[in-house]
């Protein structure tokens, strides 16, 4: 009889609504809690499991948003490449080595941004409109994030910081599973890009007026 008004009811909808993750904010906040000291990148992965991608994404671009010396992005771009490399594999789970798992932040700041900034990203972002089913967003937000990781490890001049936001914004998105700012992820990526080649193109014009003026 229960089966029969499920499979009713499940025609009247069309299809059963996709269920809802829990909030990020819910997360972090019952890790603060938990935590006794230092919070380690690892303990963070763990408490997110599945849904870690879009935490590391978030948080390995960011740290290429902050103004580097030159050359810096070639090894801080390179976590941002293992990671969204393990998306599109399919990975359940994102590996990274002890250097970078053992790495924490103090148990009071990161009480502080749960408290502060979390809610305040939240208040902007949340799951609505996603356009992908199970894992399927997961591959597809890797193979973009990829692409954005290899641009940044490259030696352009200013060529880190707008695939940086690309990727901050798109792990934000598959986070909450906001497709909203997905779409702005990927216009975002796509001008980055375009920002990259439009770069690239005058170093090479100018490279090449320089030899021939050599010559």
């Amino acid at each position: 009889m229960d089966i029969e008004a499920t499979r009713n009811a499940a025609d009247r909808t069309g299809s059963f609504r996709r269920r809802r993750p829990r909030r990020l904010s819910q997360v972090f906040a019952e890790l603060a809690d938990e935590a006794e000291g230092p919070v380690t990148i690892g303990a963070i992965r763990d408490a997110l499991g599945d849904r870690s991608f879009g935490a590391l994404l978030v948080l390995f671009s960011s740290i290429n948003l902050l103004p580097l010396p030159p050359g810096a992005t070639a090894l801080l771009g390179l976590p941002l490449v293992l990671v969204s490399a393990q998306m599109v594999y399919g990975s359940r789970r994102a590996w990274l080595p002890q250097v970078l798992t053992r790495r924490s932040i103090p148990a009071e700041v990161f009480r502080s941004v749960v408290t502060r900034l979390v809610p305040r990203v939240e208040r902007m972002i949340r799951p609505r409109y996603w356009p992908f089913w199970r894992r399927h967003g997961d591959q597809v937000i890797g193979v973009i994030a990829l692409v954005m990781a290899i641009t940044i490890t490259l030696p352009i001049p200013l060529g880190n910081w707008p695939p940086a936001l690309a990727t901050a914004l798109l792990g934000l998105a598959l986070s909450e599973r906001d497709g909203i700012l997905f779409a702005i992820g990927c216009v975002v990526a796509i001008g980055s890009m375009a920002i990259v080649a439009s770069v690239m193109g005058i170093v090479i014009a100018a490279a090449s007026a320089f030899i021939n003026w050599l010559l």
